[in-house]
């Protein structure tokens, strides 16, 4: 069951947390599909008829091929609030936002929606390909709820932010597929929402679009418009969002601060990580000898701290040495280190250093046992999980051994994930002399 009530209108501001009113809330809300398009459209016609004759099927049980979407999920949304999203993909995100926005029903539970939402799921996807962008802004305006006198008022204004000049009056199937998503952002965001649902839709569009889209956002939400977004950017969704709920198959995870659930996210995303090895576990699965004729054996990865302390995990904005023990079983001239560390919590980071482009090969080796350091005086990854590869090579093309898929967490203050990256710095007055 889905209710709306009231308008934009109906919520005044207010100042404390615990007095704004609630704008949505989802209750034991559960959503199932079929796999099988021929048994789905017979379960429909099935309980259609059901429904006529009173004898409506248990939307509790699971027929031959169906599967709970989402099962039981339940959560609030306060007025100016903003909602992290996360999940992987078919975990459920989309099917709860177009439950909220009211294009699908709940097979049990209840979402009761406080004034207007306005769904940014898929720019430009409600727009008639046969219709122009004129008629496309007054039909959507108008399924979101504005009068025609609301649309005239604010037409000039969607016009002007989509920045499509006299494209408006032609076709949208002749747009490109940037012009129908710049019109589908201005059309629904000048509908003044109480909630905003957005899905993923601020990754399409050139840069400058995707900057004034950001504005645009900021702007709205000043005034009071709650958000609920969804992003594979957990880096997005830390600087945007103060709280977040994580749904896994269907089902809610976490809900909570938006710090707490991503790392509950991403811990789960590398089941592999710390929780399942010592300090001084050996990688020796992750490690490939390219070259049966290397004259190089590594046997353990490991990092220190700057009191030559082996480390489970490295802090940000600490000291660091990322050390690679090896057996050298022949003399070896111009070894290089290659290092790349992505970050595998759906951010885009990418390090990708070596002593080699640094014109810093390391000294000639004699055989025995040696260790391998890249020192690092100031790490300057966030706090999150990460993955690294490394490669030995004689000069920059001979490699004698490869590193794959080294994981690793790195520790620090949950308020750093709020840059890109950690900057050293120092604050200070100094007195004018001059």
């Amino acid at each position: 069951m889905i209710s709306f009530s009231g308008t934009s209108q109906d919520i005044q501001p207010i100042e404390t947390d615990v007095e704004r009113p609630i704008v949505l809330s989802v209750d034991g809300v559960s959503k199932k599909f079929c796999r099988s398009l021929k048994r789905s459209l017979l379960y429909g016609v099935h309980d259609i008829a059901s429904e006529m004759v009173g004898l409506r099927h248990s939307q509790d049980t699971l027929r031959n091929w169906e599967f709970w979407a989402l099962k039981d999920v339940n959560f609030n949304l306060r007025k100016g609030d903003a909602l992290g999203l996360i999940g992987k993909n078919g975990s459920g995100k989309s099917t709860l936002l177009r439950i909220i926005a009211g294009l699908i029903k709940p097979d049990a539970g209840t979402v009761t929606v406080h004034g207007r939402v306005a769904p940014l799921i898929a720019l430009g996807a409600g727009f008639s390909p046969v219709l122009t962008g004129r008629e496309n802004i007054y039909a959507n305006m108008s399924i979101l709820g504005l009068s025609t006198k609301e649309i005239d008022d604010c037409f000039d204004r969607v016009i002007d932010f989509a920045e499509i000049g006299d494209a408006i009056d032609s076709p949208v199937q002749n747009y490109s597929s940037g012009m129908a998503a710049r019109l589908g952002f201005a059309t629904a965001i000048h509908t003044e929402p109480d909630i905003l649902l957005v899905d993923e839709v601020l990754a399409v569009g050139d840069i400058k679009f995707r900057e004034k889209c950001h504005r645009k956002l900021c702007e709205i939400r000043k005034k009071g418009t709650s958000l609920i977004l969804v992003s594979h950017s957990n880096h997005e969704i830390s600087n945007v969002c103060k709280s977040a709920i994580y749904l896994a198959e269907g089902k809610l995870v976490d809900n909570g601060p938006v710090f707490s659930v991503l790392d509950r996210y991403i811990q789960d995303l590398s089941p592999t990580d710390e929780s399942n090895r010592s300090e001084s576990t050996s990688q020796l699965d992750i490690i490939k000898h390219v070259n049966e004729h290397s004259k190089l054996n590594i046997t353990d990865l490991y990092f220190k701290d700057n009191q030559e302390v082996k480390i489970k995990a490295p802090s940000t904005g600490e000291i660091v040495s990322f050390c690679i023990k090896c057996t050298v079983q022949e003399t070896i001239n111009d070894i290089n280190l290659y290092v790349i560390i992505r970050s595998e919590d759906g951010g885009s980071f990418r390090l990708n250093i070596s002593s080699f482009h640094d014109q810093a090969a390391l000294p000639s080796v004699e055989p025995g046992d040696y260790e391998l350091r890249l020192e690092i005086p100031c790490l300057v990854l966030n706090p999150g999980h990460y993955s690294m590869d490394a490669y030995i090579k004689e000069d920059s093309l001979y490699t004698h051994a490869v590193v794959e898929s080294f994981r690793f967490k790195v520790n620090g203050k949950a308020d750093i994930n709020q840059n890109l990256f950690y900057q050293p710095r120092n604050w200070c007055v100094l007195k004018d002399t001059h």
